[in-house]
């Protein structure tokens, strides 16, 4: 037979354990509308049910001579060098931002082919080194 102290020890450690569970299992289910993934142009012409109305990131390489400026507006090609999608964004891009080179947008899809981009996010490998700073 169990004493009545460690009876108390068990139920305290129980609770605990549930509500620790529940608390996690709360913060995860939270943080799963939050997050944004990014896929890439494959993984969108491969989803069968894509919903045309939520926000996504896309991700990839600037395909090369794909950059289109006209006026305030940008036209460029992302690929994952099997797949492209063409995005369209209004406004200044990163200063990362070129042809051959990562980058992230943030935005709805018109269809499994064309983004609007309401961001762009340059990428730049493990290299990087910030531009260094002219002394005059």
């Amino acid at each position: 037979m169990l004493s009545k102290k460690t009876k108390n020890r068990s139920l305290i450690f129980f609770l605990s354990s549930i509500l620790l569970i529940i608390s996690v299992f709360l913060s995860l289910k939270v943080l799963e509308d939050n997050v944004l993934y990014f896929l890439s142009p494959t993984e969108i012409k491969e989803k069968q049910n894509l919903n045309l109305n939520k926000q996504i990131r896309i991700g990839g390489m600037v395909k090369k001579e794909s950059i289109f400026v006209n006026n305030d507006e940008i036209k460029f090609i992302v690929t994952d060098l099997k797949n492209e999608i063409i995005v369209i964004y209004k406004g200044t891009v990163p200063n990362l931002f070129a042809e051959g080179k990562g980058v992230i947008a943030e935005g709805m899809l018109q269809d499994k082919n064309y983004f609007v981009a309401k961001r762009i996010l340059a990428k730049h490998d493990e290299n990087y080194m910030p531009p260094k700073k002219q002394v005059k």
